[in-house]
């Protein structure tokens, strides 16, 4: 690996970048009930600007040779492109409906990507004060004590999580429901937490058995859980088959026995292959 750095300061970094975000998000998240509608939609902006402000300059500091992607900043310049660069990639503010609703599943997310690996992660909920980290060969950890993925191998005893999304037109919303209503027949039960860092994170730490996302914002969303789930024994992959691609806005994870069973499920759910 080409860098002055170790992958133990790459960690203290991020760790402390997502506690100093924490603790705005929690500012924000109990002043949330206090705010008319139209300063609502103002103080999520403000509270999403102000952390990733926050975490970038922090990490800038430290790394300033590294590339930098983010939900704030690639929406103001464009879909920034991926390269094999160390590359910082955050969500300052993961769950803002929940944030919104003062439902405590909101999150910080950090991931490094060494290579277009990632190989460094960071999710902390501020609210429940749940902080996941997972390095690459290191294993994956929940407020410093070490997490696994579950073990259940049938699909009809697993707990399945997904996101409804936010696109809202008849057709999409009918081939989410149906997907739901196929898959809600081959598992125990359905949780929709309003975060795919958390949901990843779920899988990781073995609440979950099962997660799947199509269409969510961007690479931010899943570069920090990635690492920690992987770390955690879990798998992560294309919901449609194949390899697991940050950059596709799609994802699929299971703990290390449903992955074939799930695909095969998800398939039958899906009636017909996406283009």
């Amino acid at each position: 690996m080409a860098t002055k750095y170790s992958l133990a300061e790459f960690l203290d970094v991020a760790v402390d970048a997502a506690k100093k975000a924490g603790e705005v998000i929690r500012r924000g998240f109990y002043q949330t009930k206090h705010v008319e509608h139209k300063g609502l939609v103002d103080l999520v902006t403000e509270t999403d600007k102000e952390c990733e402000e926050l975490i970038f300059n922090h990490l800038k500091k430290h790394f300033p040779s590294h590339k930098f992607i983010g939900e704030e900043t690639s929406a103001a310049l464009g879909t920034s492109e991926l390269t094999d660069d160390p590359t910082w990639i955050v969500d300052p503010l993961d769950g803002t409906t929940n944030f919104v609703h003062g439902f405590p599943f909101v999150c910080v997310s950090i991931g490094l990507t060494i290579e277009k690996v990632p190989t460094v992660g960071v999710v902390y909920n501020p609210i429940i004060d749940e902080l996941f980290t997972g390095v690459r060969g290191q294993g994956a950890f929940l407020n410093g004590n070490p997490i696994k993925a579950a073990s259940q191998a049938e699909l009809l005893k697993s707990l399945l999580a997904t996101e409804v999304g936010t696109t809202r037109d008849k057709s999409t919303v009918d081939a989410t429901t149906n997907r739901i209503n196929s898959l809600l027949f081959k598992v125990r039960s359905l949780r929709m937490d309003g975060s795919c860092a958390l949901n990843l994170c779920g899988v990781a730490c073995g609440r979950l058995d099962i997660f799947y996302e199509l269409g969510f914002g961007g690479p931010w969303d899943v570069a920090g859980g990635a690492i920690i789930l992987q770390e955690a024994g879990g798998l992560i992959f294309d919901p449609y088959g194949g390899d697991f691609d940050i950059m596709s806005r799609r994802v699929a994870a299971s703990n290390g026995h449903l992955k074939d069973l799930f695909l095969v499920a998800l398939k039958e759910a899906e009636g017909n292959h996406p283009s």
